[in-house]
């Protein structure tokens, strides 16, 4: 592996190293921030709302989408004189998700968690400066939560943001904060002054809790683990009512729940190039103990055989022996 793959396998997606990469090409780096203006299916825009979502001239903006026009990726409505995202792009998208067992998987466990607490869980990915939902579970009475898949949620005002930060290694996130700094400031800003904090928590306990940061009525416990298939970290997390959980109850009764659903989707995550794609796999329940008498049977235990799949390993340690953490 060349140095240039090392280094992008160990930052994932950072936008600095674009930004410092002599030879990327910025064309296609601009056409793909186009593409992610266009948060739904159902998304209208036109260039000028194009170019100041992007920060990029409008003429610039005009020559992109005629290519993306042509190429599928966009349509243009005439009638409207904006932009929607495309067949072919719909097409790409819907081909890499075909028969991906993991995501089922992943949103099983999820469900398991938001059986147990009212909150909305989530499994999300970095894409810049935000994270978006790839899976997700919501509790009946999860009011005033209303992320789903495919949502973006920004990552310096989210127990998830920090969570993922704090995972970096420590030039890694510090790079990523300088970035964020040149377009965005304030949230660099907030992210900043609570990425040290968040660093030593992660270490000593393997979580980040963020209350009140994306709005005063919400808190967030978030867990980072890393993807051997996105090779960066990927997260899970909760958003609770602040007036149902306060910190120190995110912190009792949360914390050990999300830390529980990482590893066991590390151990999804950690398998997922092997049989998890093409196996049948059956649903096996978080360990939670369930005592019988004078005996405790881990529900693990009850369907260890099932498929032929192993016992979920505990997610990566945060400090992994080959540099990333």
């Amino acid at each position: 592996m060349g140095r240039r793959s090392e280094r992008l396998s160990k930052q994932g997606m950072l936008a600095s190293d674009l930004a410092g990469e002599g030879d990327v090409i910025q064309v296609v780096s601009r056409a793909f921030d186009v593409l992610r203006c266009f948060e739904g299916h159902e998304a209208r825009l036109g260039n000028l709302e194009i170019s100041n979502r992007c920060g990029l001239p409008r003429s610039t903006v005009s020559r992109l989408t005629y290519t993306l026009t042509r190429m599928g990726q966009l349509v243009y409505l005439p009638r409207d004189q904006k932009y929607r995202i495309g067949p072919s792009a719909v097409a790409m998208s819907t081909s890499m998700m075909k028969g991906l067992q993991l995501r089922n998987l992943i949103r099983l466990r999820l469900q398991d968690v938001a059986e147990q607490l009212p909150g909305t869980v989530g499994f999300v990915i970095p894409d810049r400066f935000q994270l978006v939902y790839l899976e997700f579970a919501r509790a009946a009475n999860a009011l005033g939560l209303h992320e789903t898949t495919g949502s973006r949620i920004a990552m310096a005002s989210t127990a998830a943001g920090h969570a993922y930060t704090a995972a970096l290694d420590d030039d890694v996130g510090d790079a990523l904060i300088v970035e964020m700094e040149r377009e965005m400031p304030d949230s660099a800003r907030m992210l900043r002054s609570r990425i040290e904090d968040n660093r030593r928590h992660l270490r000593e306990h393997g979580y980040v809790v963020a209350c009140g940061t994306w709005s005063p009525h919400i808190n967030g416990c978030a867990v980072p683990l890393w993807s051997p298939q996105y090779q960066t970290y990927v997260v899970t997390t909760i958003g609770l009512l602040s007036a149902m959980f306060d910190e120190k109850r995110v912190h009792r009764d949360v914390a050990p729940v999300m830390v529980e659903l990482a590893a066991a989707l590390g151990g999804l995550l950690e398998g997922a190039d092997g049989d998890i794609f093409t196996n049948r796999l059956e649903r096996k329940a978080l360990p939670v103990s369930v005592h019988n008498k004078n005996k405790i049977i881990k529900a693990e235990d009850t369907n260890e055989l099932e498929a032929g799949t192993r016992r979920s390993r505990p997610a990566r340690s945060v400090r992994a022996g080959d540099g990333r953490r």
